[in-house]
């Protein structure tokens, strides 16, 4: 049996996936942990030897549960990288990690994005990169370090995001993959270079920077000691892989237009392909990002709602289950008891809104001070509304992202789902009432580990392309169509969502308004 690996690089830890090059179905799988760091309020760090030793570790377990079914090491036909985006891993001259990795979740940087912003022109930033520069992105860190950390810095001779650090272990070739380098927000991404015009404003070096690579094509091959380290045959070609997201729309087959892709896990996306990079002009700043595909010479837009599946989260741990219920129940599974409870409240919630940004927001409001909380709360609501109230409110935030990526004029005839909250049959429908459009279910349940093997597959010419690829092993499995006749209870209902931030933004959108 011919396979291939796909290793995705999370923020709580490495998946390593086996798939099977014929149909795509996982052979064998392994998750390992590692540590987030919160030093200070608002700042995100890991250690880049931990993500190493977690995938060393990740790959040996892949390995040896797939040789329990017979499947060989000396089968595994390519590997391909996914990973979290936007982070900063700096090599000094002797390639060693000179400070831990300041992640994407990290909101250190607003200072820096205001001077780069002022320095290169807000207009100018959108028209040299397609997106302006947030604290999430990683050239704003980069900023941070060479503004607090001075000597560090200057002893800095690469930079490298955190799945291309991998990329360099395994293999010893310094390289930054093109969906990945999109968020830096030092790409040109309408070219796929890098923009000489955002590199000389900020008097950045581009000497610091890898060449940008290809996501399916190979960027070099397992080493010697990656081999005796994990099992894996010297010379197996490594793909350059995508951005989590990039590879999440691969591995469920968004790679040709009228193909969107709704994402529910901590946060929530909406990804649309697109064959131009289109870019939001409605306003000064644009409220969806456009980066560059893991399918060549392609894009895609995607709006981003902060808090998904993290409010549901929170509302398990915070309001929880009643004693009675956790006494008789045995599902296993909290979120399916609070789903069972919200299928008893109808659409709307009976007028008790939601807003979801316990971490600030994103899409369409850029607000890192963005609150969130309840409206419309009255006596005769019960734990039952709330629950659904958040299901709704973050699919309004999601039908926020949808709507500006409609208004770009892409086609968008089917939406996939993927992620934690879209196992959710209520919290599916839900969202496809709101949107109204059918969602899908696709096999992609490894989601971007498998959308990086596909990509391996492409590099190491198991398939001529990537959708072909996509056409041989995604396979969708269950559709949700939109209920008609809620529509007009969920529309209402989403004029005042829309309503509620304009109007609290003065009073609580605020640094110490809380």
């Amino acid at each position: 049996m011919q396979t291939l690996l796909g290793l995705d690089l999370g923020t709580t830890g490495v998946k390593a996936a086996l798939f099977a090059v014929e149909d795509g179905h996982v052979v064998a799988d392994a998750f390992y942990e590692y540590p987030l760091f919160h030093p200070h309020p608002g700042w995100a760090e890991q250690n880049p030897q931990d993500w190493w030793q977690a995938t060393l570790a990740a790959i040996r377990s892949c390995l040896e549960k797939a040789e329990k079914q017979g499947v060989k090491p000396a089968d595994v036909k390519g590997l391909g990288l996914s990973g979290q985006m936007h982070g900063v891993v700096l090599l000094d001259e002797a390639d060693q990690v000179l400070r831990p990795c300041i992640i994407w979740a990290d909101q250190r940087s607003e200072a820096q994005c205001q001077w780069m912003t002022e320095r290169v022109g807000a207009s100018k930033l959108i028209e040299y990169v397609s997106n302006p520069a947030l604290t999430g992105f990683t050239a704003p860190k980069l900023l941070w370090v060479r503004d607090n950390e001075p000597a560090l810095f200057a002893r800095a001779r690469t930079l490298l995001l955190p799945k291309d650090y991998i990329r360099y272990l395994l293999t010893g070739v310094k390289a930054m993959e093109i969906s990945d380098a999109a968020g830096t927000c030092l790409l040109d991404v309408k070219h796929g270079v890098w923009s000489q015009e955002v590199l000389k404003a900020i008097e950045l070096d581009p000497a610091i920077l890898p060449p940008v690579v290809p996501a399916d094509a190979a960027s070099g091959s397992i080493n010697a000691e990656v081999a005796h380290l994990t099992g894996l045959p010297v010379g197996v070609p490594v793909a350059g892989g995508g951005a989590d997201n990039a590879c999440g729309a691969v591995g469920n087959g968004v790679v040709v237009p009228g193909l969107a892709l709704v994402s529910v896990g901590t946060s929530g996306i909406v990804l649309s392909y697109a064959e131009t990079p289109q870019v939001d002009t409605s306003g000064p700043v644009p409220r969806v990002h456009t980066f560059n595909h893991a399918a060549p010479d392609a894009w895609y837009l995607m709006g981003v709602t902060q808090g998904a599946g993290l409010s549901m989260r929170w509302l398990r741990d915070n309001i929880g289950l009643p004693e009675r219920a956790l006494e008789r129940w045995t599902g296993g599974d909290a979120y399916d008891y609070l789903a069972q409870e919200a299928a008893g409240v109808p659409a709307g919630s009976e007028g008790l809104i939601f807003l979801p940004y316990l971490q600030g927001e994103r899409t369409p409001h850029l607000d890192a001070y963005a609150r969130g909380g309840w409206i419309g709360l009255t006596a005769s609501h019960d734990r039952r509304h709330l629950i659904r109230s958040v299901m709704e409110g973050v699919a309004f935030s999601l039908k926020d992202c949808f709507s500006i990526i409609q208004e770009q004029g892409l086609r968008l005839e089917q939406v996939r789902a993927t992620g934690g909250g879209a196992k959710s049959p209520l919290w599916r429908q839900i969202i496809a009432d709101i949107l109204g459009v059918e969602l899908v279910v696709t096999n992609a349940s490894e989601g971007p580990a498998f959308g990086a093997a596909l990509l391996a597959g492409v590099a190491a010419g198991v398939y001529p392309s990537v959708q072909v690829a996509c056409e041989k092993t995604v396979r969708v499995l269950e559709k949700t169509e939109p209920d008609q006749n809620v529509a007009s209870a969920y529309q209402q209902a989403y004029e005042t969502y829309r309503a509620l931030y304009p109007a609290l933004k003065p009073i609580i959108s605020r640094p110490g308004a809380f």
